[in-house]
């Protein structure tokens, strides 16, 4: 496979990595000469300095026989002339951009096949938005994501130091929990672990669980946590990411917005109904008082300064906010803002990365997503009529070491399999794997 990456920023270096890691050929195009010795250095991969609309460019990178091009720079404008170039020139197949703006972001036709042709729109603020909102609705969860319309969660979890189930070993838990349950993952310090039964719960572990909907609640209580919903919102930030969240919680809590630039605060108040916009400084302690921010059931911020965002989080804990979220671009401050004691980080670079991961895997992936700062990988995949697994047992440890089926998605029917389950054709499996067994998994249903 032959992927043209435009756009050598944080996004395309995190593509990039990913691919070369699994042996694809890539070639990186960017008019920033900085950015692509960076690349170059550390990745060994293909770069061409050039505009990403510049037909030369797309000849040199090998477009003829190239299969997928990734258009992710920071400008709407030259992502889209990227994949028109693309179909209109060298006819690629597969053409996934990165676009921000919401009147480029939510016009199909612009984008359909009789214009831009694009594969894949990708609004890295909008996913981040529509994340944040998952943890309001969950707010005992660090991450949340969704599988056959929210009938069944992966639910990221912090093990309080007052857990009941800190230094028990997984395969004792069912004994205390009485439902079926698996832990897919845990995220320990910088490691990742797929565990087996023999593996004891310490505290502070991030548990990723398969839950089906109606049985979240007694699991998350059993793990220690309290379920609260989210009645009172503070945010930092009007940007577009708070916007979105703005529009969809205001009618379910009050929401209260933070904006230090007069302009923006205008159009938030013009284009919101119910939440208050505060013109002000987010780390102002006595705006935060006054504000009764220990009130707060959840604080988010998502200014555009990762530093400011991290700043405010530990600053609104200290002040006694139930549960603090921050959204950190730079991926070297995930860890760091996750050390610090913030309980939720997101990075729209990485969620956008997560994204277009899916179009690169082989056999019939229908949603994939990045985990634990992309060690591992929760994998949604359809097993066909000529897959190799079907009709095998799962106690036949027919998956590679690093994965394990956390639930089987039978016609209606959730299942959180034991070793004894059957894998059935048409059966949508949810798989945890760390990133140097999905090439096998991959394998099985290609």
């Amino acid at each position: 496979m032959r992927v043209i990456i435009v756009g050598a920023g944080e996004v395309g270096y995190q593509i990039s990595k990913f691919l070369t890691f699994e042996g694809v050929d890539v070639v990186i195009i960017d008019r920033d000469g900085e950015k692509l010795k960076r690349i170059s250095e550390e990745l060994d991969i293909a770069t061409i300095e050039a505009e990403g609309s510049d037909p030369s460019a797309f000849k040199e990178a090998g477009a003829d026989n190239a299969d997928l091009l990734i258009a992710v720079t920071n400008s709407d404008e030259t992502n889209m002339i990227a994949c028109l170039l693309a179909k209109a020139l060298f006819n690629i197949k597969r053409k996934i951009a990165r676009i921000r703006n919401p009147d480029y972001f939510f016009n199909k036709e612009l984008l359909g096949e009789s214009n831009l042709d694009i594969d894949q729109a990708i609004n890295p603020e909008l996913e981040a938005a529509e994340a944040i909102i998952r943890l309001i609705e969950n707010p005992f969860a660090s991450e949340v994501i969704e599988f056959e319309q929210g009938k069944i969660m992966v639910i990221g979890l912090k093990i309080p130091k007052e857990s009941s189930l800190n230094g028990k070993k997984l395969k004792s838990l069912r004994s205390i929990i009485n439902k079926n349950f698996i832990i897919g993952a845990i995220e320990r310090e910088d490691s990742v672990i797929i565990p087996s039964g023999e593996d004891i719960l310490q505290e502070g572990d991030i548990v990723y669980m398969p839950i089906q909907k109606e049985d979240i609640l007694e699991i998350i209580q059993s793990f220690g946590f309290t379920i609260k919903p989210s009645r009172k919102i503070m945010l930092l930030g009007g940007g577009r990411i708070g916007y979105y969240i703005a529009s969809k919680m205001e009618n379910k809590a009050d929401v209260k917005i933070i904006e230090k630039d007069a302009e923006r605060c205008k159009f938030l108040s013009k284009h919101l109904g119910k939440a208050l916009v505060l013109h002000g400084d987010g780390t102002d302690k006595q705006l935060l008082i006054e504000e009764s921010i220990s009130n707060m059931d959840t604080y988010i911020a998502c200014s555009n300064n990762d530093e400011l965002n991290i700043m405010a989080s530990l600053l609104a804990k200290k002040l006694g906010v139930k549960k603090v979220i921050s959204i950190v671009n730079k991926t070297d401050y995930v860890s760091l803002a996750h050390n610090l004691g913030i309980q939720s980080v997101l990075s729209p670079r990485l969620l956008t990365a997560s994204i277009i991961l899916r179009y690169l895997r082989r056999g019939e992936v229908i949603s994939l997503t990045a985990i634990a700062e992309n060690k591992a990988e929760i994998m949604e995949i359809e097993v066909t009529k000529n897959t190799s697994i079907s009709g095998r047992i799962l106690k036949e440890n027919i998956f590679p070491k690093n994965s394990i089926v956390g639930a089987i998605i039978r016609q209606d029917k959730i299942i959180i399999p034991t070793g004894d389950d059957i894998i059935k054709e048409k059966d949508k499996l949810i798989i945890f794997t760390l990133r140097d067994s999905i090439k096998e998994v991959e394998k099985l249903f290609s």
